[in-house]
């Protein structure tokens, strides 16, 4: 049988797109997990696996267990945004899954899900992530939040009665497991490369999202498997990971904030990064430096999205706003 999607004719389906780095243990875990929850949706399907230039035997792996799956692989090093974007404008289906390798879906997930896109202004959604071997709760809704004119990219909030029927807003998706729209994901190009190799892409995408006047929300009832990192990394490792880290919040509020919020950015911003150099965390220092480097190509982000939402668009203010207005009557619990 033949799916179409009702509103763009697009063939109705779920593509899962995972992008992978020296995955190859977590691949043979994952996959089979996400085999039956795809089965179990009743909807067509296909796997991508986006390789980032895997050294190990993760290639080898996929083709000879997995010939189904559909391979992409870079032939060099390109980070998260670049990898994904390529297995996202692969996909040929209505509603995208994109899974982190190590994350294992349970039977269900997908049972809850899709009647969110009954709301044409639905972005994604978003399940419950806990712990790989227990059920402690890692991610839920993400709560929006500002500290001064800072974006606060932490913070998670839960109905403490939830009930199947909620539709709680999330500010962003967890690039963990984003079940979105491939319409609209197509329309905003996908994540912006310029947050390569890593952090804080995921909370852009629906920030961009959420300001073109669409909606992301999280499902209790959708769970997922994490396991978390136990690797050490070396100091000069940490201290690059942190630079990136700062450098890609940077971006994020010259990308999105506006008016007033913006200028006291740029005055809070260097202060904040002068006390933590005077303290002797530089990797804040590191990071400003590589935001001034790549300014312009921020600016190009900034005005193309700017020009691609119109006159519509939405403050982040707006934003967070909508979402609180939504909790009001609402019990909820934070973490």
């Amino acid at each position: 049988m033949i799916y179409f999607h009702p509103k763009n004719k697009l063939l109705k389906g779920i593509s899962v797109v995972i992008p992978n780095y020296n995955g190859r243990e977590l691949l043979e875990k994952i996959i089979p997990p996400a085999f039956v929850a795809l089965q179990n949706s009743g909807l067509p399907f296909e796997i991508i696996i986006s390789d980032d230039a895997s050294s190990d035997e993760s290639v080898s792996f996929l083709k000879n267990f997995y010939p189904e799956i559909t391979l992409i692989q870079n032939q060099e090093n390109q980070g998260f945004s670049k990898t994904i974007n390529r297995g996202i404008f692969k996909a040929k289906f209505s509603y995208i899954l994109l899974l982190n390798s190590d994350v294992i879906l349970t039977e269900n997930y997908f049972e809850n899900q899709l009647r969110y896109f009954d709301d044409d202004k639905t972005f994604g959604v978003m399940g419950r992530i806990v712990g790989w071997n227990n059920d402690k709760i890692q991610d839920g809704a993400k709560y929006p939040n500002f500290h001064g004119a800072k974006i606060k990219t932490t913070g998670n909030y839960l109905n403490t009665e939830p009930q199947k029927s909620d539709r709680l807003y999330s500010m962003y998706l967890s690039g963990a497991n984003a079940f979105v729209s491939k319409e609209k994901i197509l329309q905003l190009q996908g994540f912006d490369e310029l947050f390569s190799p890593f952090y804080v892409e995921d909370y852009e995408l629906s920030l961009r999202a959420w300001r073109m006047g669409w909606k992301c929300y999280y499902d209790h009832f959708s769970v997922c498997r994490h396991k978390e990192s136990v690797s050490i990394k070396s100091a000069n490792k940490m201290n690059y990971i942190k630079s990136i880290y700062y450098r890609n919040k940077m971006y994020l509020h010259a990308i999105h904030l506006e008016g007033f919020k913006r200028i006291i950015w740029f005055i809070q911003m260097p202060l904040e990064v002068l006390i933590q150099t005077l303290i002797g965390k530089t990797y804040q220092l590191k990071g400003l430096r590589m935001f001034l480097k790549n300014y312009k190509r921020m600016l190009k982000s900034r005005n193309h999205f700017e020009s691609l939402a119109g006159e519509n668009i939405l403050s982040v203010t707006d934003v967070v706003k909508k979402i609180k207005t939504s909790l009001e009557n609402l019990s909820i619990s934070r973490f």
